[in-house]
């Protein structure tokens, strides 16, 4: 990003949420028409570029891991894998393409087990 960029106070502001959700800031000359400009007091100030769908699920198995102190998720005792399930169905992390997949194999579970702890708290919800 170009200095002008980095010292605006609307990037620091919003550093928090592009970490979170993956997106990078870019100089406004550099911006494609698929970024998206912020404005400051009405002045396009900064453009942030978002992350592409098919990281949004390593992103979300990274937060996991954090969450969870930092242990590798495949080490976790069940009712971790089963909180870490609820996270990730809660953040759309099955609606993804191969998402049980992905999961099932951070977790170091089968296919199968992570369907057993979906349908577990889809029994659990109340009608």
């Amino acid at each position: 990003m170009t200095e002008q960029h980095v010292d605006h106070p609307l990037a620091a502001a919003v550093k928090p949420l592009l970490d979170a959700v993956g997106a990078t800031p870019v100089p406004l000359d550099e911006a494609k028409a698929e970024d998206v400009v912020l404005e400051w007091e009405g002045i396009p100030a900064l453009a942030v570029r978002l992350p592409h769908l098919s990281s949004a699920l390593d992103r979300l198995l990274a937060e996991m891991t954090r969450q969870f102190d930092g242990r590798p998720l495949a080490e976790l005792d069940r009712w971790e894998k089963q909180r870490v399930v609820a996270l990730l169905e809660e953040r759309g992390a099955f609606t993804v393409r191969h998402g049980v997949e992905t999961v099932a194999s951070a977790l170091g579970v089968s296919r199968f087990t992570v369907y057993n702890y979906l349908n577990r708290q889809d029994s659990s919800k109340p009608s």
